[in-house]
């Protein structure tokens, strides 16, 4: 079918079915708009921590909230999809008890955590002493596990609007206007930890009250060791395989620090915060797209869900390919606001963007492994660490310099290339369908979007950074809209979806669930 003949309407949402797919589109766009809220709240924090605190008080308050995150998430067991799939196997009478034993698990996990965190002050603050109150920072791991807890529990009902106050504004506003009243106050030499407990304690309380009252307590319910035993050792695979994607995003710096320059290291840092804005387009539909597959697979509907896996997989496709091409081509200009010296970083850059193209498709086959072939997923996961490990130690130790940074992006870009292939091939083996988004007509809208990447290169650089990427991204979605868009793709941007629709999808998530493989 040419591009001329795609068919140009956006039909409604026709019962379930229909009815998930927008649901999706829905979600994606909501959660997405969190994102650019959260990044723009984002902004004030890291202008008043570096002019009010300093860079040394910053970079200890990065590594120290690095560990207490990490355990955090470690202690949801993977809570952003085991949640959904507790929920659908359980039902509706059984959603407030999984959410309840989902709280209790985290709890103990967490409180484990923090206990070994507090007793080993070293892990959290490697390069200062601890301060009588940094000690006890591990503690707010409880409450941030339990905020992400309830995020997923609320996620499952198609409630994304309450992920977008708790962590996008609540979180991030309290942040900085906390951290703006400490530093002139006798507690500025904690004022950045203090200020990140409170926001995490405000995020956590918008997150619990709604949960609160939308599953109510549960009737009967009690903790039962063995149920929540059974939880944690079916869940286990699924914080492993959140380790194996935080660890994959980490080693390439923890490597490249052990060969390169100190230098090197920032440059390098400040291409992976470009960079990392096309990993945002599939992370925005995380909160919906678990709920979803998780309904579809348990009623046994496997065409459905890879059905799902395809229209996502193409949304983020077509998101990401624009949002690619437009840093690609301004990344040099925007590299420079930080020194002379970061434009360096431009070929990094292109690396890295490369990558998320590769990691994307792996991310989405993964939120449809994680029910059908669990133990698989974490296996591909841990293989890609190891390829991963290995392509960069060789290519980091071979060169110096920029060529050492671009290295360690090379192995960054192999493993995601591999766990694709592997992810995706696997998945639709499983579910007995195709599960890549990818088409043609993807290439065909990318030619407008790099003819206007090239002209936007040649303009000014203040241009380029303020308006040039907004330019290059608006031409191609314009171009995938009249290219590669057709019926339901269009979903993804249109407003107003019917109130019946979203009731579907509400039903549609109290179906029955039945077992799943692993």
């Amino acid at each position: 079918m040419s591009a001329a003949e795609l068919p140009r309407d956006i039909p409604e949402p026709a019962g379930r079915e229909g009815a998930e797919t927008a649901a999706l589109a829905r979600g994606g766009r909501t959660s997405f708009l969190g994102y650019v809220l959260r990044l723009a709240a984002r902004f004030p924090f890291l202008f008043i921590a570096g002019r009010l605190y300093g860079a040394e008080a910053l970079g200890r308050f990065a590594y120290a909230t690095m560990v207490v995150e990490l355990v955090a998430m470690l202690a949801t067991l993977g809570a952003r999809r085991a949640m959904a799939e507790d929920m659908a196997r359980r039902g509706p009478g059984g959603e407030a008890a999984a959410l309840a034993d989902g709280l209790v698990l985290s709890s103990l996990i967490g409180g484990i955590g923090a206990a070994l965190l507090i007793a080993l002050p070293g892990l959290v603050f490697p390069l200062s002493a601890a301060s009588a109150f940094d000690r006890w920072l591990p503690l707010i791991i409880v409450p941030l596990a339990a905020c992400d807890v309830s995020l997923a529990a609320l996620a499952f009902r198609h409630d994304i609007a309450a992920t977008v106050r708790a962590r996008a504004l609540i979180e991030p506003w309290t942040l900085s206007l906390a951290a703006l009243a400490l530093a002139f106050t006798p507690l500025a030499g904690d004022g950045l930890i203090i200020a990140y407990v409170v926001s995490l304690l405000a995020a956590a309380t918008a997150a619990l009250l709604p949960a609160a009252r939308r599953f109510g307590w549960p009737v009967g319910w009690r903790p039962r060791p063995a149920m929540l035993w059974r939880l944690a050792r079916r869940n286990l695979p699924l914080a492993g395989a959140d380790f194996a994607e935080w660890g994959a995003r980490r080693l390439d710096i923890f490597i490249l620090g052990r060969f390169a320059s100190a230098e090197i290291v920032g440059i390098y840092y400040v291409a992976q915060q470009i960079a990392s804005l096309p990993q945002r387009m599939k992370s925005s539909f995380d909160p919906i797209l678990a709920p979803v597959l998780a309904v579809t697979i348990a009623r046994g509907d496997m065409a459905r869900a890879a059905a799902h896996l395809r229209q996502t997989s193409f949304w983020v496709a077509t998101m990401q390919v624009g949002v690619v091409v437009s840093l690609v081509f301004t990344s040099p200009a925007g590299l420079g606001l930080f020194g002379p010296v970061f434009v360096l970083g431009w070929p990094v850059v292109v690396v890295l963007m490369t990558t998320e193209l590769f990691a994307a498709q792996s991310a989405v086959a993964e939120d449809g492994l994680i029910y059908v072939a669990r133990g698989a997923n974490l296996a591909w996961s841990l293989a890609g660490l190891v390829v991963q490990l290995a392509v960069s130690l060789w290519l980091v130790s071979q060169f110096d310099g920029i060529l050492a940074a671009m290295g360690a992006a090379a192995g960054l870009a192999s493993a995601a290339l591999f766990q694709a292939v592997a992810k995706t091939r696997l998945l639709s083996v499983r579910l007995g369908h195709p599960t890549i988004g990818w088409r043609p007509s993807l290439l065909l809208a990318a030619v407008p979007t790099v003819a206007a990447g090239w002209l936007v290169m040649q303009l000014p650089e203040w241009f380029q950074v303020a308006i040039g990427w907004v330019v290059i991204v608006a031409v191609h979605l314009a171009s995938a809209w009249f290219l590669s868009f057709r019926g339901a793709d269009r979903l993804l941007f249109a407003r107003g979806l019917r109130k019946e629709a979203l009731a579907d999808a509400d039903e549609a998530s109290s179906v029955p669930a039945k077992s799943t493989g692993s």
